[in-house]
């Protein structure tokens, strides 16, 4: 009951962009009796903050790629870009409910090491050495590659009213783009 609740929770926050669903609507969503939500996580912000550390988790998940395998700097950009593309289809808003979460100020959460980000700039940097890459400061590849992967998952919605695109079109751009963003990061 406690993982349908949490599942219920998720798909309401992360697939339909629900942010501000009541434990009420949780519970119907879920086919419980409110008080569950109560005796299994006390309340609805314990429920946002497992949520969230769920949904860090994700994250954390795929920055391990980028930070601690030993595959070649484009092989682990390019597993790093495709699990991140995965998540945002999976999880349409994913990455907007974890940007408002942490603006709110409500969960904030630094999970990778200092060490870990030093060794990716000099990875970054050999790259361009190597003249696989721009020759820019480390920091602006980065933003580069998590600009070009998360700015249209967080602003789905304005994208796709705006641009009138409907969820499925939508969907589908969002599978293109891994081709697109190795090549605006790689010159080969």
């Amino acid at each position: 009951m406690q993982e349908l609740i949490k599942e219920t929770a998720k798909n309401l926050f992360f697939v339909q962009g629900r942010f501000d669903a009541t434990t009420q609507e949780i519970a119907d969503e879920a086919g419980v009796n409110r008080t569950l939500i109560n005796y299994y996580f006390r309340s609805r912000d314990n429920l946002i903050q497992i949520v969230f550390e769920d949904a860090q988790r994700v994250e954390k998940e795929k920055s391990e790629i980028i930070m601690r395998s030993d595959l070649p700097f484009k092989e682990k950009i390019t597993q790093f870009i495709e699990g991140s593309l995965s998540t945002s289809l999976q999880y349409p808003y994913l990455e907007t409910y974890i940007i408002s979460q942490i603006n709110k100020g409500s969960c904030q959460k630094k999970d990778i090491q200092s060490e870990d980000l030093q060794n990716l700039y000099k990875d970054i940097e050999v790259e361009m050495g190597l003249g696989n890459i721009e020759k820019i400061e480390p920091v602006q590849f980065l933003f580069n590659m998590i600009s070009l992967l998360v700015f249209p998952s967080a602003a789905r919605p304005l994208i796709k009213d705006n641009m009138m695109i409907s969820d499925e079109e939508f969907d589908r751009l969002i599978s293109e783009r891994k081709d697109i963003i190795l090549n605006m990061l790689f010159k080969n």
